[in-house]
């Protein structure tokens, strides 16, 4: 499908709400809505612990807040694995490891464009997860090929039940890992792990999104990987990232989406921002951009906005975050004046 951009706003899955009721009204007070994701409820609610669920030889410790691999287990449970991965049902999430999908099925959409699911990508979840002597699993061949499939399989599995219940549903890979891939690093070349994460995106049903915090090889985002939805940090790294002007007008005229994370969550760069810095601070990027050759008027059709990143770490709980969606979505009501998109 054909996404619109027009200032829609979006937000990550990650909040740090442990209320389900607050966390829903938060995840459907922006234009596209997403099911939340919500460690401070639950430890199976955080993103690498999520995408466990039936992984062979994977060990969830609770008490220390630990996952990872046995690899004698994980060989020895392949076979069982194999019959069981005949299904789809293996790849769905639980309620154990996911307390609001299921109910965020049950929501009433027809007031949205589009719903949004998320998952945690291959690279970040290869490099996070360690065996039993503390190595990445992403560095063993075996385990880094089936974790490739696997995770495709979960992503799959999951836009699957959100078309059951949108025409238009997406769920983009969380990869916070991802600028590690552009360096080289011993067992794993960085030439192999692009063209691993190329070929994991192609089997990915549905529009394939990106969402990463840090600042990668953003040639290879906006041109290697025929990707649809580029998710960012530009409050970060928006000085970075629009000096390659070039790769990002190639990027948005065969129609791909950036979602320019604009506002912040933490709790002193929230308080020290308000609508006009931020709607000013965003309009600079895009001003930059035209003057380079890219038309304004395309940038802002194939623009979302979000939050910079999510944030678990704020002393005031959810206070800070809901006031960041709050700043969001009369930013998005500023720009969307502006350009006449209401």
């Amino acid at each position: 499908m054909k996404l619109t951009g027009n200032c829609l706003t979006t937000a990550m899955g990650i909040l740090p709400h442990d209320n389900i009721e607050d966390a829903f009204k938060i995840a459907f007070s922006v234009d596209i809505p997403f099911w939340p994701q919500l460690p401070k409820f639950s430890f199976y609610e955080d993103m690498y612990v999520q995408v466990c669920e039936n992984f062979p030889g994977i060990n969830i410790d609770e008490e220390k807040y630990r996952v990872s691999l046995d690899t004698a287990s994980f060989y020895n449970k392949l076979s069982e694995y194999a019959v069981k991965s005949d299904g789809e049902g293996i790849f769905k999430l639980s309620p154990k490891y996911s307390v609001t999908l299921n109910r965020f099925l049950l929501e009433d959409f027809k007031d949205y464009q589009y719903i949004r699911g998320q998952n945690i990508g291959p690279i970040s979840f290869g490099l996070k997860i360690t065996d039993e002597n503390l190595k990445p699993i992403i560095y063993n061949d075996d385990i880094r090929e089936f974790l490739y499939d696997f995770i495709a399989q979960k992503v799959n599995a999951q836009y699957r039940q959100l078309k059951k219940v949108h025409d238009n549903p997406f769920v983009w890979v969380d990869e916070p890992g991802l600028e590690m891939i552009f360096s080289s690093f011993t067992g794993y070349p960085s030439s192999r792990a692009k063209e691993d994460f190329r070929g994991f995106l192609t089997r990915l049903e549905g529009p394939r999104g990106v969402h990463l915090c840090g600042n990668p090889d953003w040639s290879f985002l906006l041109s290697g990987l025929d990707l649809d939805i580029l998710s960012i940090d530009v409050f970060g790294n928006g000085q970075i990232f629009v000096r390659y002007a070039d790769e990002i007008n190639e990027f948005l005229k065969r129609g791909g989406i950036i979602s320019w994370g604009i506002v912040p969550t933490l709790t002193e760069e929230v308080d020290a921002e308000e609508v006009n810095t931020l709607a000013d601070r965003l309009e600079n990027f895009w001003i930059y951009l035209d003057k380079r050759g890219i038309n304004l008027e395309l940038i802002v059709s194939q623009a979302w906005l979000a939050p910079a990143r999510c944030c678990l770490v704020n002393a005031d709980g959810a206070k800070t975050v809901e006031k960041s969606f709050a700043l969001l979505n009369n930013v998005a009501a500023r720009l969307k004046e502006k350009y006449h998109l209401l």
